[in-house]
């Protein structure tokens, strides 16, 4: 791993590092190339290996850059810790990549506690917020620490890792439970308080990175309305590394149960049982052909193994359940639905939850409660994007019906609130005002207004025009980290990158033509990159909103195009 900067244009005239002028492709491709050989080593089970290019990888000039470029990209940058620092110019980021380089007497700050409301409840979550100098050397030993967590982790865990997400864990579980032979009993786990318990000398003596470094962060404190506040267990929601923390606390759940089964059962017994296990972060699901089996051999093995790790499962939560009685999950409920004829066989489908539709609409109907003197078009522009959201969050699954009652339910929220605006006027004209025809549909909630040509309309979200698209299913044998399947991965990564933008037809296009690339550095363009929509020839200079004007960077070479004060080429674009 080199610790030289990139070029020789990456130092300014007076020696120092120019932090727009950094080779961002170079440095990407040479930190991802030690990554890729720490996971190597890691399945090699040459620890020792591991632990030296570890070292290299968070004493590299070019690892400290890119810790320090995600920590101001990401959205949180603007959030500071308990110093009020912030490091929003290029002569802050370069600073602290030296910074970075001082380990010798590091010793992070407290956390600056924040309380965030929880989705649907009227609880609040804490949040830790570290300072900006503890994110990014979190996100440094990340760089290290990523590549061992994923080559390690159970293949069925999808929460907080690379490439992953819910709509994964709910495909697994469709071709897990949808066959006639499935296994029909569900352990709905759930455990308690799981980020504020977990054990420091378990974190300390398990996860393969520097313990000094770890067990300073999990002693840091916590400052809340101004009182010091010592931690003694958990990990804080808040830090960058603490869903890899998370994850690597609860890796083996699904294969040291089973090779547990195994060795109780013998092999071939143990494979009848059909147990499978789902997790994503600390919510998980057990499968199994028997309830037997499940309440007097799993469920106390799972106690055990989350007991000494300083967790344990909530009681009152934690349920055995029959799937013709169905269990909800990530916010759907998973159900087979048996028909009266006994010539037909039970079919397995997958709804948005009650619990899950009802807080939406509890949401979406406080907004417009709250929305005071707001004209129609603010109320639009403020429900559209809570709407669309939640609508493509269930768009894989059978949602049509939800979908439906929920645009009833709201249009019905909507009529009240223009009554309650106009109370003298007539039905009639209240609709004329607030509601219209729009190619062939009747009563829709728009806003009209003028262009240059012709009269548009801004108008309400509606969640039934919702295109249903099947999630495909991730590869049982995918890792972000597998040098020998690096060209087949990319491929699937981009695929699945286009699969998430197919609401969004003009960045799906840009980014088709890209290829799926930074139009500057050539690198790829993800869900946690991000990308800004650039136009070549900027709109104050006269630059059309066409796509032929347009291209898609990261954050950080977006601001650097804008630095030089020539025109920059853009290599990727496919213009």
């Amino acid at each position: 791993m080199k610790t030289e900067p990139a070029s020789v244009t990456s130092a300014s005239p007076n020696g120092q590092l120019d932090w727009h002028s950094l080779d961002w492709a170079n440095i990407q491709t040479s930190v991802r190339k030690t990554q890729l050989r720490i996971a190597q080593a890691t399945r090699e089970e040459d620890w020792r290996r591991v632990k030296r290019l570890q070292r290299l990888l968070t004493h590299s000039l070019y690892g400290r850059c890119l810790a320090v470029r995600r920590v101001t990209e990401n959205r949180g940058r603007k959030t500071p810790g308990v110093d009020g620092e912030k490091w929003g110019t290029p002569q802050l980021k370069i600073r602290a990549v030296h910074r970075l380089s001082k380990k010798r007497g590091y010793r992070p700050q407290p956390l600056r506690r924040v309380w965030i409301p929880k989705p649907g409840k009227q609880e609040r979550r804490p949040l830790g917020i570290p300072t900006m100098l503890d994110r990014a050397m979190q996100a440094l030993h990340l760089l290290a620490l990523e590549p061992v967590i994923e080559t390690t982790s159970d293949p069925k865990s999808y929460g907080f890792r690379p490439d992953r997400s819910t709509a994964d864990a709910m495909v697994e579980l469709f071709h897990l439970l949808s066959p006639q032979v499935a296994p029909v009993w569900i352990l709905e786990g759930d455990i308690k308080g799981f980020f504020d318990h977990i054990n420091h000398e378990w974190l300390c003596h398990h996860v393969p990175m520097d313990k000094v470094t770890l067990r300073k962060w999990l002693k840091a404190g916590v400052i809340d309305r101004r009182q010091f506040t010592a931690t003694e267990t958990g990990t804080p929601q808040g830090g960058i590394i603490s869903p890899c923390l998370a994850n690597a606390t609860l890796n083996g759940l699904e294969t040291q149960l089973k090779d547990h089964l195994a060795q109780t059962l013998g092999k071939t017994k143990a494979k009848k049982t059909k147990v499978q296990v789902v997790r994503y972060a600390d919510d998980f699901v057990v499968l199994a052909d028997s309830k037997k089996l499940l309440e007097q051999e799993i469920k106390p093995w799972i106690e055990t193994f989350l007991s000494i790790r300083g967790v344990e499962l909530s009681q009152e939560k934690t349920q055995i359940t029959h799937i013709h009685q169905g269990f909800d999950f990530l916010g759907w409920n998973f159900r087979k639905y048996v028909p009266k004829s006994p010539y037909r066989q039970a079919k397995l489908l997958i709804k948005p939850s009650k619990k899950n539709a009802s807080a939406f609409y509890q949401k979406v109907a406080e907004i417009i409660k709250s929305s005071g003197a707001q004209t129609q078009e603010a109320l639009i522009g403020q429900l559209n994007p809570v709407l669309r959201g939640w609508a493509h969050y269930h768009a894989p699954v059978v949602a049509k019906e939800t979908f439906s009652t929920l645009d009833h339910l709201i249009h019905w929220r909507l009529w009240r609130w223009a009554k309650r605006r106009h109370p003298k006027k007539s039905d009639t004209w209240i609709r004329k005002k607030y509601f219209h025809s729009i190619g062939g549909q009747n009563w829709v909630f728009t806003y009209p207004y003028k262009s240059k040509t012709e009269t548009r309309h801004r108008r309400l979200y509606v969640l039934a025009d919702t295109a249903i698209v099947r999630h495909k299913r991730l590869p049982g044998g995918y890792q972000p980290y597998d040098a020998a399947q690096e060209l087949t991965w990319e491929k699937l990564r981009i695929q699945r990158m286009q699969h998430k933008l197919r609401y969004r037809g003009q960045i799906l296009w840009l980014f088709r033509r890209q290829q799926g690339k930074c139009a500057l550095c050539g690198q790829a363009i993800s869900k946690e990159t991000g990308w800004h929509d650039h136009h070549v020839i900027r709109r104050v200079d006269g630059g059309p909103d066409k796509l032929s004007n347009r291209v898609l960077l990261h954050p950080n070479c977006h601001a650097l195009v804008h630095s030089q004060k020539k025109q920059v080429v853009l290599l990727h674009s496919g213009l």
